[in-house]
């Protein structure tokens, strides 16, 4: 069986993240999200790719919303209310109660501000979220007979969790946005050790390390109260939820230690509501807020004010809040085109842009004039301030996260392509895990596991308890005898391994039995197959050969009483293999199968005569093994042939 994964978004990109995983034959999509660099039919998936007929509902299993951004869940009204998906939708709590406002704020960004024709209604979004099943952090939610999905918590946003789904002995993990360190408001991203077969995550500062969060904070205010000391205006683009909370403590904290009097406004009624629902969902906060909330609620902001329109020329210095937070349009916006010819002004971006907003021309340099269209030309003269306050985790949380997870592959989704490339190649170089940067409308096919429970008889598992001694040579053997630390020549281990069938009668539960019992619930005799060869080898006097081995080698083996050809032919064989497990029965040697005695018979029907052989004086030894070492006696015995016993 394979997981196949159906990029529809964020593919060597970051935006409308969507992909869908084929999972043993369930079929999940993970995400629904819309691009905000695009206004053209880039704006949302290919849906066209998982059914061309439309038949979304027996396409799908299920679909799997990790948190609420747009880029993450902005194009979930459409595919249900347009294009006619009714099948199960799943989500935290957190993300049900503020999806809703985040996609109602951007259909009147677009619809009733901007004119632009809608692609989903209010009404839309309203039968949308009525098809979404709430799920809590680490609840197993069995989704049919045999899919189970379970959601982590992930940082990043409020309500944003990583999912876990199995199908049978499948298992896979998809992050969505996450964070491995925790910042002011929200805990780190936190998952159970799985036994994985597939990692799909996010890989948005796919090559940046951050530096101290004090110091980025440190350098935030900074910035900004050199800016209201001079006079100008702060306009920092932001989210409504998430970053905007995350600043708006900070900033409230600094201004009361400095008793600042300069206001700090919010720009619309959306970060309202939401401060409602973070007050309210206190429990998936971080720890330190939830510690303090008997005594202090964090998100009551003592300097933080509603913003009205008609502020936007007033004089004075002011920091503003405005969505949304890549200046893709919006309020944001049109307070940029006001406050952006001024030299005294500020404009500060603490997350990630997408490419083609207005946000990420700021970020790739300093241009002094932003074309909106061909009719609107922006003067920039203000100063541009960037800082990573985002929150995605960042090179060394991927890095962490992979490595406790350790599945057997990685799929990088929502980066940019050469970030992605180079964290592909240390995934792979630096853990051993296969990795993948597939882009959209691409599919990746990887293996799937796949366990048998099986029971196991009294005789294998007796057998497995039996020892089973192996014996290898040891280097200290040429040792003095009359040294202290002398070590023995030979090492031994026991591994208690035995070889066993698995059986599956009808109706019956998978059983591992000894192979000799197989034969006995099959009614068969054992049939061995052995091969058998008479090996001569070179060899001179024994006593001389004795003689020289004293000489030689202090060795246990050669001062023995029992010294004699077989002996010799151990320590040569030991010299030629010494990997090999040669173990002395007296008699005769064994290697694996392979048997090697003394031949005495001088018509040994094993034997095989030439010329050459008759010239030279040599000892005979006749070989047996069993056809599963061939391989291992074709070695032995060439090895023996070229042999030269007098040669030590």
């Amino acid at each position: 069986m394979a997981i196949d994964s159906l990029i529809l978004g964020a593919g060597q990109e970051v935006g409308k993240s969507c992909v869908v995983v084929t999972i043993n034959g369930k079929r999940i999509m993970f995400d629904c999200g819309m691009h905000m660099g695009y206004l053209d039919h880039r704006r949302y998936p290919d849906f066209s790719l998982i059914s061309k007929s439309g038949d979304f509902d027996n396409a799908l299993t299920c679909v799997i919303i990790t948190h609420f951004h747009l880029d993450h869940v902005g194009a979930l009204p459409y595919f249900t209310e347009v294009c006619g998906y009714r099948g199960p939708i799943y989500m935290t709590y957190p993300t049900k109660a503020l999806a809703p406002l985040m996609l109602e704020d951007y259909r009147k960004v677009m619809v009733d501000r901007r004119g632009e024709e809608e692609q989903f209604s209010s009404d839309h979004i309203a039968e949308c979220m009525k098809k979404v099943i709430a799920v809590d952090l680490k609840q197993t939610v069995q989704v049919d007979n045999d899919l189970q999905i379970r959601a982590y918590y992930a940082g990043h946003v409020l309500g944003a969790a990583m999912f876990h789904a199995k199908v049978g002995d499948t298992e896979m993990v998809y992050t969505g946005d996450y964070n491995m360190t925790p910042d002011r408001h929200l805990g780190a991203a936190q998952i159970d050790r799985l036994r994985l077969d597939l990692l799909i995550t996010e890989s948005t500062y796919a090559t940046t390390i951050r530096d101290s969060k004090y110091g980025r904070e440190r350098e935030f205010l900074k910035v900004v109260h050199k800016c209201v000391s001079g006079g100008g205006k702060v306009l920092i683009p932001t989210f409504a939820l998430g970053r905007a909370q995350e600043l708006c403590i900070l900033l409230d904290d600094y201004w009361e230690r400095m008793n600042l009097k300069v206001p700090i406004y919010f720009s619309a009624g959306l970060t309202i509501q939401a401060n409602m629902y973070y007050k309210m969902l206190i429990s998936w906060t971080s720890q330190k807020i939830k510690e303090t909330y008997s005594t202090h609620n964090a998100f009551d902001f003592k300097n933080v004010h509603d913003f009205e329109r008609s502020l936007m020329d007033a004089p004075g210095p002011c920091v503003l809040f405005a969505t949304p937070g890549m200046l893709s349009g919006g309020f944001s916006l049109e307070v940029f085109k006001h406050w952006a010819p001024s030299e005294r002004n500020l404009v500060t971006l603490p997350g990630y842009c997408v490419a083609g907003t207005v946000g990420h021309k700021l970020m790739s340099g300093k241009p002094t004039k932003i074309d909106l269209d061909k009719d609107t030309q922006i003067d920039v003269r203000c100063q541009i301030h960037q800082l990573a306050f985002s929150p995605h985790t960042d090179a060394k949380g991927i890095m962490d996260l992979v490595k406790f997870l350790s599945p057997k592959h990685v799929i990088l989704v929502h980066g940019e392509k050469p970030k992605m490339v180079s964290l592909k190649e240390r995934i792979h170089s630096e853990l051993g895990i296969m990795c993948y940067d597939p882009a959209n409308n691409d599919t990746v096919s990887i293996p799937s596991t796949h366990y048998v429970k099986a029971g196991a008889s009294d005789t294998f598992i007796q057998g497995c308890s039996n020892p089973n001694f192996k014996f290898y040579r040891n280097s200290a053997g040429d040792s003095d005898l009359n040294d202290k630390n002398f070590m023995q020549d030979v090492q031994v281990k026991d591994e208690r391994v035995i070889e066993g069938v698995i059986v599956k009668e009808k109706s019956q539960k998978a059983k591992v039995v000894h192979q000799d019992e197989l034969l006995v619930m099959l009614g068969e005799n054992r049939h061995e197959l052995q091969f058998a060869y008479c090996c001569p080898v070179q060899i001179i006097d024994l006593k001389e050969m004795k003689s020289t081995y004293l000489n030689s080698r202090n060795s246990m083996l050669c001062l023995s009483e029992n010294f004699s050809w077989l002996q010799v032919l151990q320590w040569r064989l030991s010299d030629e293999i010494p990997e090999g497990n040669i173990q002395s029965y007296g008699e005769h040697l064994q290697i694996e199968s392979f048997h090697v005695s003394l031949c005495l018979k001088d018509s040994c029907p094993y034997r095989v005569q030439d010329n050459h052989q008759n010239r030279m004086k040599s000892m005979f030894f006749c070989c047996i093994w069993s056809a599963p070492d061939e391989k291992l006696a074709r070695k032995i015995l060439s090895i023996m042939e070229k042999l030269n016993l007098s040669k030590i």
